[in-house]
């Protein structure tokens, strides 16, 4: 199926008093960004584990590939009966038009997804989707990747070292066969740290003491951290103290990805917003974690039914009698 989104005379004005309006407009020019694919076969051209919890996969999606900007993100669905999960960009092939995207096996949808092999499809893939991040000279921009947050990071610190900034890179997991992206990390960043919670690899240390060593030493204009939730409020508190401009890129419970469900709600600055057309990024020092900690954790027990019990029978529809 092919979905054709047309653009709406409604640009954002701050002046609007009207929050609703503003809210339903900013709804309205997500759905314009959206390029859905229903039209285009998404081939898989490699899908392969990196580490035991980790794939890689790469697929066609011209559209995306042309208009995607770091920090933004897909939605995909792996087939008719399947779930849309978002993915963060992690590159792209605009030559070839293709997109890179990483994903952690930890649910039904991406252990299925983890089955796929090269030469398969995509149902779905919608995007880019979200803001971008913001690039331009900031000066020194430390970048803190956390397990698959490594995957998002290294976009935005490729972003930022093309635009003259000395990146420093940090990047963490629990043990060295988790670390991924440390070649590419280490190539766009002028010193990369590395960090494992039992000193298999690197430094053993968490990525918050290497990144408070760099604070001590050196005078830091933005930090850009993804990763797990705990570490992002870990770096935010960390950093708050000295004012440092703190980037997080959340990854909250998503459904749609264009303001619809509302799932995705989060509290920043004591407001409401929705991680997909507000974000996914936002001030560290002004997001609420206890709740989006608290969200992330909704549904954990139906997800774990699914992982050991569910078989989908929606195939078998219509071929009943």
């Amino acid at each position: 199926m092919c979905i054709l989104t047309i653009p709406l005379p409604c640009p954002l004005d701050e002046g609007d008093s009207d929050k609703g309006f503003v809210k339903l407009k900013a709804i309205a020019l997500q759905c314009v960004r959206i390029l859905i694919m229903g039209c285009a076969v998404h081939y898989i051209r490699l899908n392969e584990k990196i580490s035991p919890n980790v794939g890689k996969m790469i697929v066609d999606a011209p559209d995306v590939a042309r208009y995607r900007r770091p920090g933004q993100f897909i939605m995909l669905r792996i087939d008719e009966y399947g779930e849309r999960i978002p993915l963060t960009i992690a590159d792209v092939d605009m030559a070839q038009g293709t997109i890179t995207l990483y994903y952690q096996i930890v649910g039904k949808t991406t252990e299925n997804m983890a089955r796929l092999e090269a030469g398969g499809h995509l149902k779905d893939v919608a995007g880019p989707l979200g803001h971008p991040t913001e690039i331009k000279k900031f000066g020194t921009a430390v970048c803190v990747g956390g397990g698959i947050g490594v995957a998002p990071i290294f976009p935005i610190a490729a972003a930022l070292h093309r635009e003259g900034n000395k990146v420093i890179g940090v990047i963490g997991a629990r043990t060295k066969d988790l670390l991924i992206l440390e070649t590419e990390m280490a190539e766009v960043s002028e010193r990369l740290i590395v960090c494992t919670d039992d000193g298999s690899h690197g430094r053993k240390a968490f990525v918050t003491e290497a990144l408070g060593e760099i604070m001590a030493a050196e005078k830091v204009d933005i930090v850009v951290a993804i990763g797990p939730v705990p570490m992002m409020r870990a770096v935010s508190e960390l950093t708050r103290p000295s004012g440092i401009k703190t980037l997080v890129s959340l990854n909250s419970v998503m459904v749609d990805g264009t303001g619809m469900c509302g799932g995705c709600r989060v509290t920043v600055n004591g407001e409401k917003r929705f991680t997909c057309v507000d974000g996914p990024e936002f001030d560290g020092h002004q997001v609420n974690f206890e709740e989006l900690m608290m969200r992330l954790n909704t549904y954990k027990d139906e997800e774990a039914v699914s992982m050991r019990e569910h078989k989908c029978r929606l195939a078998e529809v219509g071929h009943e009698g």
